[in-house]
């Protein structure tokens, strides 16, 4: 019985490890495809992107971008990140934090255009 415990025990670690791999795997490359730039959202489907980096990244990364549960998305914090690189992080999420992935919400070219547009000085 203690033998069968320490079986189920050691599978759910393996799973856990190979979830976490396979998670960082798509991340690392999706992070080398190429994000697409000049490809952009509706105008009215750009209002809705703006609206939800004010609300809902702004729940955790505050209501300015600044930083709270989150870390900043402003200026500084992004300097040496490519745009490619933060959409991969706004469709996978990060394992192991509270950043969600939101893929099932947002097209590559959604994605895109909102990293893109974090990496814009603000107005």
């Amino acid at each position: 019985m203690i033998a069968l415990f320490r079986v189920r025990v050691k599978l759910a670690a393996l799973l856990v490890a190979g979830r976490a791999v396979l998670s960082i795997a798509g991340l690392i490359a999706l992070a080398a495809a190429p994000v697409q730039a000049d490809a952009e959202p509706s105008a009215s489907r750009q209002a809705e992107l703006r609206n939800l980096l004010t609300q809902d990244c702004g729940s955790c990364h505050g209501l300015t971008l600044a930083g709270g549960l989150g870390p900043s998305l402003q200026g500084q914090a992004l300097v040496g990140k490519p745009a490619e690189y933060i959409a991969a992080i706004i469709l996978f999420g990060r394992p192991g934090t509270p950043m969600p992935p939101w893929r099932p919400f947002l097209s590559d070219t959604e994605a895109a255009w909102l990293a893109n547009r974090l990496k814009q000085p603000a107005p």
